[in-house]
């Protein structure tokens, strides 16, 4: 009798998809298949129900054990969790956004507590702050929008994937850009390689 691992499909957010990927290929996750919407659907959270509605009604999605959401509630106002509830082959990786799944969720409900006025950065944010942020909140057109932005922020914190020092470059312009103090804090892959070895390992056998 040989052990095999369930087939299991992650759906995730684009802006994860890096460190999916790379957590995939550190732990020998072979049974793993990772999808990604556009990151670019954080700024049009209108569509990421739609288009997970899509995907999993692909033929191929049947073939899967389990399949996983790899998002928070991201802007959708409820009707992702209203998705998962309809059907029992899916789940959500665990954290309320990826702010969590990097700094872990005790960690984080400890920084928020401890200091409100924090703006965060991911590695893919400090990377594409131009477009996601700057862009995206409309201040490369309208700069004195700045303040009604980050007026009631005080500190970017960097919670950091990876030792890059061209994000930590990147980062920290992106503070100075915003006006605030900066801090870098290293999280590495956190608990979103924790959740996903758990769900990786060989569950069942098959002769």
């Amino acid at each position: 009798m040989a052990e095999t691992a369930p087939r299991t499909l992650i759906l995730a957010c684009g802006a994860l998809a890096k460190e999916l990927l790379a957590i995939v290929e550190l732990n020998d996750l072979d049974n793993l298949t990772i999808e990604c919407l556009p990151a670019s659907y954080h700024m049009r959270p209108a569509l990421i129900v739609p288009e997970l509605r899509r995907r999993l009604d692909r033929d191929e999605s049947t073939g899967y054990d389990q399949i996983y959401i790899g998002y928070a509630d991201c802007g959708t106002v409820g009707e992702l969790d209203a998705l998962i509830a309809e059907r029992d082959d899916l789940d959500r990786l665990p954290g309320a956004h990826c702010y969590e799944f990097f700094a872990g969720q005790t960690e984080f409900a400890a920084m928020h507590d401890a200091d409100p006025t924090v703006f965060y950065l991911t590695d893919y944010l400090a990377r594409h702050f131009d477009r996601f942020v700057w862009a995206g909140l409309g201040l490369e057109d309208h700069p004195q929008l700045l303040g009604d932005y980050f007026g009631n922020y005080t500190t970017v914190v960097y919670l950091a994937q990876t030792n890059n020092p061209e994000l930590d470059r990147y980062a920290e312009a992106a503070a100075e850009r915003l006006g605030l103090a900066y801090r870098r804090v290293f999280t590495g892959y956190g608990e979103l390689e924790t959740n996903l070895v758990s769900i990786g390992p060989p569950t069942r056998r098959s002769t």
